[in-house]
C-alpha cells in the first residue's frame, strides 16, 4: 500500500527533482479533491529527504482554496510564504508560469489495457481515418503500455495509430511562454489551418507534411472534462470518441458539445451591441495574461467602446451582479476554465477569441476555435495599429435590434476628460431638477449608456408609489419600545 502511494504521487521523482534544484521552500498545490491526501505526502517527503540528505533542512507548505482554477499554478499564494518552486498536484492545465517554477505530479488514474485497446481497433476498423491518440493527463503512465499492446497486435491498421505527447512535466518562468517548457515545442505556428504542430491540454503532437487534423479520428481517453471539452471545440470539425474508463465504454454522441458551439456563436453576435465591456481578470499566473489584458483594451477602446478591468477571483452571478453596467464580460484565463456557462449570470461572459470575433470590424468566424489566449495573440487577424487608424465604420448589422446600427466612438470624447465630467456634472443637475417637476419625463427613460458614470445618470429610486399625486406628508406613528423579549404595551 505505501508503495502504491509512493507511486502514485511520484515522491522519488519529487525528491530528485528538489535536490537537483537545491530548493529549501516548496510549496505543494493541491486541488480539493486530493487535500486529505497533503498530510501523507509531505511526511513521505520528509521521510525520502532524509534517506538521501540527511543534513539540509527543506520546508514544505501545503496550499489549498485557491483564487482561480485548481488547474493553474497558484503563483500568488506561493509568493506570499516566499516559496522557491510549486509542486501542482492533479488535473492541470500546464499554462505557462510568470515568476515561479513548477513541476507537476498528474497522478496515475487505474485503466484496463487490453479492454481499451480492443475497442480502439474494433472502431479504428469501421473508419478509413487515421487515428489520434489524445488523453487525460492522470493516464499518460499507461501510454506506453497501450502503444506496446498495439504493436503486438496482428492488424493491418497498426500504422494508422499515433499518439500525442505530454508536453513537459516542468516549467520554468520565461518572458515568452514557448521558452519556459522543459521540453522543447515541435517548430511551426500553433494555427488550426496552416500548422503541422498542435499543442492542447497539456498534449502536443506533429502531423506529416500535407496532412490536416480534420482527416484524423480523434480517440480521447479519459473522463468528460474540461480537457475534452477543448477538444471537442478547438477540433469541431474532426470526428471524435471518447473511451470512459470507468464505465470500459465508448461515447461516440457529443451532441451537448456541438450545441455549446452554438450558443458561442449567439453570444459573439450578442456582445456586438455591447457598449460597456468589463475585462474580468481569471488568472495572476499564466506567463502573458497583463499582455491579453492590454490588448483587450485597445480592442474595446478601437471599436468605440468603454471598458472596465475586475479582479475578483473565480467569478459568480453574484459577484457580477455588483456591475450591472457591464453589457459583456471577456474572462481571461487559462484554456480550461475560459468557458462559463453564463445562463445564470446576468451578462454574457465570452472568451478574448470570441471579444477578437466581436470587437474587430470584418471578422468572420471560419469555424475554428481558439482556446489559449496566447494563440488569440499570434492569430489576431488585425495589428493594433491598423485597428487604431482606421476611419469611421460604415453601420453594421445587428441581429437583435433588427437593423443597421452604429458603433460609438469613445476616443473623441476621451480626449478631453475635463469637458466631459462638467458635462456629465451639468446633465446630473438638469436631470434632478426636470425630474422633481415631472415624473414622466423623457429623461427617465432607460438609454443605451456609453460609460458607467451615463449608466448611472439614468438609474433613480422612484419610490414604493409611482403614481401617487399626494405630496402632503403623512402623520408620524410611535413605534413600540423597550426590549425585544418583553414591549411595554404587551
Amino acid at each position: 500500500m505505501e508503495m502504491e502511494f509512493e507511486s502514485r504521487y511520484e515522491i522519488s521523482r519529487t525528491v530528485e527533482f528538489i535536490i537537483s534544484k537545491s530548493f529549501t521552500r516548496i510549496a505543494l498545490q493541491f486541488p480539493d479533491e486530493l487535500l486529505k491526501e497533503s498530510t501523507k505526502v509531505v511526511r513521505a517527503l520528509k521521510s525520502k529527504l532524509k534517506e538521501i540528505e540527511n543534513d539540509r533542512e527543506v520546508r514544505f507548505f501545503v496550499m489549498a482554496d485557491t483564487t482561480y482554477g485548481s488547474c493553474c499554478v497558484d503563483e500568488v499564494g506561493a509568493l506570499h510564504i516566499d516559496s522557491q518552486c510549486v509542486v501542482h498536484y492533479g488535473q492541470t492545465c500546464l499554462s505557462p508560469t510568470s515568476v515561479l517554477p513548477a513541476f507537476f505530479v498528474f497522478g496515475k488514474a487505474s485503466l484496463n489495457v487490453s479492454s481499451c485497446v480492443k475497442h480502439l481497433l474494433d472502431h479504428a476498423s469501421k473508419s478509413d481515418k487515421p487515428v489520434m491518440i489524445l488523453y487525460g493527463l492522470e493516464y499518460a503512465h499507461l501510454i506506453p503500455a497501450i502503444q506496446e499492446e498495439l504493436r503486438v497486435s496482428k492488424t493491418e491498421s497498426q500504422l494508422k495509430f499515433s499518439v500525442a505527447n505530454v508536453l513537459c512535466s516542468f516549467i520554468s518562468p520565461s518572458k515568452d511562454p514557448r521558452e519556459s517548457m522543459e521540453l522543447p515545442i515541435p517548430s511551426g505556428e500553433d494555427t488550426l489551418s496552416s500548422s503541422r504542430s498542435y499543442r492542447l491540454g497539456g498534449l502536443t503532437w506533429d502531423l506529416p507534411e500535407g496532412s490536416k487534423i480534420e482527416d484524423y479520428l480523434l480517440f480521447w481517453i479519459g473522463s468528460d472534462n474540461s480537457a475534452f471539452a477543448n477538444v471537442v471545440l478547438t477540433f469541431n470539425g474532426c470526428d471524435v470518441v471518447r473511451y470512459d474508463a470507468e464505465e470500459d465504454s465508448l461515447v461516440t454522441e457529443f451532441t451537448q458539445q456541438r450545441r455549446i458551439l452554438k450558443r458561442r456563436y449567439y453570444l459573439v453576435e450578442k456582445a456586438k451591441d455591447a457598449n460597456i465591456i468589463g475585462i474580468l481578470v481569471g488568472t495572476l499566473g499564466v506567463a502573458g495574461y497583463l499582455h491579453m489584458i492590454h490588448r483587450m483594451q485597445a480592442l474595446i477602446s478601437a471599436a468605440g467602446k468603454k471598458s472596465y478591468i475586475l479582479a475578483m477571483g473565480r467569478p459568480n452571478p453574484a459577484k457580477l451582479a455588483n456591475f450591472p453596467e457591464c453589457d459583456v464580460f471577456i474572462y481571461i484565463s487559462c484554456a480550461q476554465t475560459a468557458l462559463l456557462d453564463s445562463k445564470e449570470f446576468m451578462a454574457p461572459v465570452i472568451t478574448p477569441f470570441e471579444a477578437n470575433l466581436a470587437f474587430s470590424r470584418g471578422s468572420e468566424w471560419t469555424g475554428a476555435y481558439l482556446m489559449h489566449f496566447q494563440d488569440v495573440i499570434i492569430n489576431s487577424s488585425k495589428p493594433d495599429s491598423e485597428a487604431e487608424s482606421g476611419s469611421e465604420e460604415e453601420p453594421r448589422f445587428s441581429f437583435f435590434q433588427g437593423g443597421y446600427v452604429e458603433d460609438h466612438n469613445t476616443n473623441d470624447e476621451a480626449e478631453n476628460s475635463g469637458e466631459e465630467t462638467m458635462a456629465l456634472v451639468q446633465a446630473a443637475e438638469k436631470a434632478l431638477q426636470l425630474r422633481g417637476k415631472d415624473h414622466h419625463n423623457q429623461l427617465a427613460k432607460q438609454t443605451a449608456a456609453k460609460s458607467g458614470p451615463e449608466y448611472f445618470l439614468n438609474r433613480a429610486y422612484r419610490g414604493l408609489e409611482l403614481n401617487s399625486d399626494n405630496t402632503t406628508p403623512e402623520p408620524f406613528l410611535v413605534g413600540r419600545s423597550g426590549k425585544a423579549s418583553g414591549y411595554k404595551h404587551e
